[in-house]
């Protein structure tokens, strides 16, 4: 696979993909999620390509504490292969460069599939409770 980092041509193929792995939801807007990570750190956002098809991608930030991942997906037709330990060796090595010490990441409670893949590649559950607040709606 050959990982890159996201242009905006990618942008309706990365939201179909995000679609298609069920990562969008009704109160992120996927398209200003996308305009929002272009103004930060756009370097962490990266899509992979099997014979030139947008087939993964990985959304990764570092603000100086905390490394994070959002937006991990594989397209269903080709996990199992490893592509996603892929994409995450590559986002978190950019992180690692960056003096990154830790990584977080966030997944739905009631996704076992993404759980298991996460325990495999070595990370582990926090003792914490994860809070949220809007400071803009997307709805």
């Amino acid at each position: 696979m050959e990982i890159t980092q996201f242009k905006e041509s990618d942008e309706e193929p990365v939201v179909a993909l995000w679609k298609e792995c069920g990562l969008v939801v009704p109160w992120n807007d996927p398209h200003r999620d996308i305009l929002r990570k272009l103004k930060l750190q756009r370097d962490l956002f990266l899509v992979g390509r099997l014979d030139g098809r947008l087939v993964a991608t990985a959304m990764a930030g570092y603000e100086g504490h905390r490394g994070w991942i959002n937006y991990l997906a594989v397209s269903p037709e080709c996990r199992g292969r490893g592509l996603g330990r892929e994409m995450m060796d590559e986002a978190e090595a950019r992180l690692r460069a960056l003096g990154c010490p830790k990584i977080n990441l966030q997944v739905r409670a009631d996704n076992a599939e993404a759980i298991g893949f996460y325990e495999r590649i070595g990370y582990r559950r926090d003792d914490v409770v994860s809070f949220g607040k809007r400071l803009e709606r997307d709805e």
